[in-house]
């Protein structure tokens, strides 16, 4: 079972990933958490130069580095993991690089489908969980990480931000037996105990016990 966290940058992805890897665990199903880009050495690599402030990609290139990022995480560690009955947790996945690089750098949608779906074949998320934060308030939360948080990413405009909200908003609305789009802005037990409800139903039987 693979299930995916997406939102802009401070919407709490990270807090809920690590929740709920926990609840899960105490259920003992063992647990893979991931990150994106990133996880294998190469996924690490290509992270260092998406994210190095000083470097200047073309949106296209940096299209290709994300799925080339992933293309190496599913065939590493996601496909082994699943196959082996684990439940993968992903802090960004294929939808990240639809709203960044399709509606954020404003990429020809179709393309960018197309090349995702060369990188992630049939390695489909059973459920995307979507942290959805106005702009402002998601500036707000990631300043107060410190001057020293930033990236290459980060540093983009506000706009951008916004046509990338958007774009998780459209995926949201284009796949809703998928996607499930949760207020960010709510306190954070009230949007975990929701997304804990929703995996609790896609649990599938015969999932391997483990230490997690």
């Amino acid at each position: 079972m693979l299930i995916t966290f997406e939102g802009i940058d401070g919407s709490g992805k990270s807090t809920h990933v690590a929740m709920l890897a926990e609840w899960l665990r105490k259920q003992r199903y063992t647990v893979r958490v991931l990150r994106e880009p990133g996880a294998t050495p190469l996924s690490e690599a290509i992270r260092g130069v998406l994210l190095d402030a000083g470097q200047r990609i073309a949106p296209v290139a940096e299209l290709f580095l994300f799925c080339a990022a992933r293309r190496q995480l599913v065939e590493e560690v996601i496909r082994p993991a699943l196959a082996a009955g684990e439940i993968v947790i992903c802090d960004r996945y294929a939808d990240s690089t639809l709203a960044y690089q399709g509606y954020g750098r404003q990429l020809d949608l179709e393309m960018v489908r197309r090349v995702i779906g060369y990188a992630i074949e049939d390695v489909v998320p059973t459920v995307t969980f979507v942290l959805d934060l106005d702009v402002p308030t998601a500036m707000m939360r990631r300043g107060e990480r410190g001057p020293n948080a930033t990236d290459r990413m980060e540093d983009s405009p506000h706009a951008f931000f916004e046509r990338v909200r958007s774009g998780y908003r459209a995926i949201a609305a284009r796949e809703p037996s998928r996607v499930v789009l949760l207020d960010a802005t709510e306190p954070i037990e009230v949007v975990q105990e929701r997304i804990r409800a929703i995996v609790q139903r896609c649990l599938p039987t015969g999932v391997a016990i483990g230490a997690g």
